[in-house]
């Protein structure tokens, strides 16, 4: 068994769960020993095979095992130091399950169930080691209630959770203080070129800048722009382009509200190639994304065509029995284009049912919609390619479709990170948290969270009242 390297080091047992998350998850606990049980190896084993995320998982959990195991000299009791494996991120050692454990465990718990079983062994090791903190790691929250229930310390796993707290995640959007130009006009340089205004300001705040970060203020005259250019203390802002008047509509459609018109200002930026809208059901995230696409891509053609695709939750699964082509398939999630369309193809009164009915063909042609599950591989040129539902992805998932892009390909991923439909994903470890995360900063990346729903009173009444 186990035996205590030192008193600080803390032993934490892994459930399967963790690994099945998160293959490295063996790598991430620092200076401390990870136990693994031998109902964990065996878990493994019955979910190795399949296609799907756990699956695959599974296998590569497996795969680090067995790497570690096989090339150590020492035996297995007196653990395996993970140095060696981790490029010396984790210098704790790796013990596996050698022996039978009969661990005492109430009578209502029966022996036979896996999480038990696990349960067991930790009180074993707890009274081995009682100077040694012994902690079990589990995704499962059932199995960290009964752990506490039985005097044991139980901790889920957030090694790959980007935030903490979703609150502090990147708006792309900062409101100016009154005094914001006091602080920070003083030497201030103006000019104008292609229709923007561009101020060069210095002061306190720029350091905290990012850029592509939309900055406003509003009184009597507001004042909304985007940050450019941020050198130590000094940063250039650009005027944004006003959306929400009719002649600068985008097929159509006109920003509502502040957070729209900033969404569009990054939309139809060509030199933006990724664009992140997070938002709650109703913001107009899909409507924008669309509206900004048809008009690139049919009026501006500065791509061939719209590719759509979004998670088919359960995510990774096959795309089922129904009949017909790829596309025919993904019809029944894609509910949300057709609603969109709908609205894009009345917007041009003039055109009459002939003229609609024919827009409404070239625009079918235009758009393609793809099953998440054929992504690997493949390499879009000049494609404006929208990620729906974007939250149900992890960040392994994200990465895979990312990286898809060639050049001349625009990425929009939109979601609303408070409704994820994947049993273990949360706010925090979201492939869409991860991303808004990694590329904020970065001068090709646009990020908005749209705050106000535009549907209609009743859906704005409803989000409030329920």
């Amino acid at each position: 068994m186990a035996r205590a390297s030192s008193v600080k080091n803390k032993l934490f047992v892994l459930d399967t769960n963790v690994l099945m998350h998160d293959p490295t998850s063996i790598y991430r606990f620092q200076e401390h020993d990870i136990f693994v049980p031998m109902a964990t190896l065996e878990e493994l084993d019955h979910n190795k095979k399949g296609m799907s995320e756990v699956a695959r998982n599974a296998r590569q959990a497996s795969r680090f095992l067995d790497e570690i195991v096989s090339e150590s000299e020492l035996a297995i009791e007196q653990g395996i130091p993970l140095a060696t494996h981790s490029h010396k991120s984790a210098t704790g050692r790796l013990f596996l399950q050698t022996t039978a454990v009969q661990g005492e465990l109430p009578n209502t718990l029966p022996s036979s169930k896996v999480d038990n079983q696990i349960l067991g062994l930790v009180l074993h090791l707890q009274r081995l080691q009682p100077k040694r903190q012994v902690i079990l790691v589990s995704k499962d929250i059932n199995m960290r209630i009964k752990a506490r229930a039985l005097g044991v310390a139980a901790e889920d796993y957030f090694n790959d959770k980007v935030l903490e707290d979703t609150d502090l995640l990147y708006a792309g959007v900062r409101e100016l203080s009154a005094d914001f130009w006091d602080k920070h006009g003083k030497g201030m340089e103006s000019w104008q070129n292609a229709g923007h205004t561009y101020y060069r300001i210095k002061g306190p705040l720029c350091n905290s800048m990012l850029i592509n970060e939309f900055l406003f203020q509003e009184n009597e005259k507001p004042f909304y722009a985007i940050v450019k250019e941020v050198k130590g203390n000094t940063a250039v802002l650009e005027t944004v382009k006003e959306y929400g008047h009719q002649k600068n509509a985008v097929w159509g459609v006109t920003a509502r509200n502040r957070e729209q018109n900033f969404a569009l200002n990054v939309l139809m930026n060509p030199d933006i190639d990724f664009v992140t809208l997070l938002g709650q059901a109703g913001t107009g995230k899909t409507l924008l994304t669309l509206a900004a696409g048809l008009m690139q891509t049919l009026e501006l053609k500065l791509y061939s065509e719209i590719i759509m695709t979004r998670v088919t939750v359960p995510v990774g699964e096959d795309i089922g029995f129904l009949p017909g082509t790829e596309e025919e398939k993904m019809t029944p999630w894609m509910g949300a284009l057709e609603d969109n369309l709908d609205v894009l193809n009345k917007t041009d009164d003039e055109a009459g049912d002939w003229g609609r009915a024919a827009t409404q063909d070239l625009i079918r042609s235009r758009i393609k919609v793809k099953s998440l599950n054929f992504m690997r591989g493949r390499t879009f040129l000049n494609k404006y390619l929208i990620i729906d539902e974007a939250q149900n992805l992890t960040p392994k998932q994200m990465k895979t479709l990312i990286t898809r892009a060639g050049p001349g390909t625009k990425v929009v991923c939109l979601g609303n990170i408070s409704q994820i439909d994947t049993p273990y994903l949360t706010e925090g470890s979201s492939g869409l948290t991860y991303v808004v995360d990694r590329f904020k900063g970065w001068e090709h990346n646009g990020h908005i969270t749209l705050q106000r729903g535009e549907r209609s009173r009743l859906a704005d009444y409803a989000a409030e009242a329920l």
